[in-house]
């Protein structure tokens, strides 16, 4: 037990290497996840853009921060399927037979996402520069948006990791997404909450993704945060050790 332990690092990366060869060996993951928001993007800033007042004369740089979280929503479900994959073809068993870290199996697919992500997310930004985005944000305000989404990133991605793990069908497994992906369509993402009915408004205002947008937009247009970032990142949290929790709850009964 001890040498497993000593040697978790070195198993981690091996597991790491692992997901992320399957990535590699198949990039249109990367592809398929970037394209739907892609395609909000270009439908919201060039077909709604010009009827939706924002308050602001490029609403690209309003969209973009709702459009990665809906990216990162997307670029996560594909974490429960290929847990569910390794539950249903006896992958983890077959790694228990053998002296290393268990718990590294897992962290190798939740690494693997927060990485993928990463290069999804890069990808959109490129796409919202040549769409016309800019920010004046400086280099410790890009820092702070990068953490803030590695954070959502890294407490969906558990979040994903109990639907792998539990669900009994491949669309078991990815049919979590789909509230997160709807839940930035109810919030700041693409529209002030002040147009919104009072119920919507109220719903909208005191959900995690309002104010991780507000937060991330804040940041980069180098506007006041205020109590925004705090919000977010308490949300963040709350999510991250909940799900870690959880995650690892179902793990031990599934697999060990």
């Amino acid at each position: 037990m001890e040498t497993i332990k000593n040697h978790f690092f070195s198993d981690m990366s091996v597991m790491l290497g692992r997901s992320m060869r399957h990535i590699l060996r198949s990039m249109d993951t990367i592809i398929t996840v970037t394209i739907m928001p892609i395609a909000f993007m270009l439908l919201f800033v060039y077909v709604f853009g010009g009827a939706i007042q924002a308050g602001t004369d490029n609403y690209v740089n309003y969209l973009l921060p709702g459009i990665i979280l809906i990216t990162t929503a997307t670029g996560v479900s594909y974490t429960a399927y290929r847990l569910f994959n390794d539950v249903q073809k006896g992958i983890f068993q077959r790694f228990h037979s053998m002296p290393i870290s268990r718990s590294t199996m897992l962290w190798g697919h939740v690494l693997t996402s927060l990485i993928s992500n990463a290069i999804s997310v890069t990808i959109i930004i490129l796409v919202a520069l040549i769409m016309g985005f800019r920010s004046s944000a400086g280099v410790l305000s890009w820092l702070a948006v990068a953490g803030i989404l590695t954070l959502f990133t890294l407490a969906l991605t558990w979040v994903a990791a109990i639907a792998g793990l539990s669900a009994k069908s491949v669309d078991g497994a990815t049919a979590f997404s789909y509230p997160i992906i709807f839940l930035p369509f109810i919030s700041s993402a693409f529209v002030p909450t002040e147009s919104m009915p009072p119920v919507v408004r109220a719903f909208a205002e005191n959900q995690p993704v309002t104010s991780i947008v507000e937060a991330v937009r804040s940041l980069l247009m180098r506007q006041p945060v205020g109590n925004d970032i705090w919000v977010a990142i308490t949300w963040c949290i709350a999510i991250l050790i909940v799900a870690y929790l959880l995650a690892m709850r179902v793990y031990k009964q599934k697999v060990f």
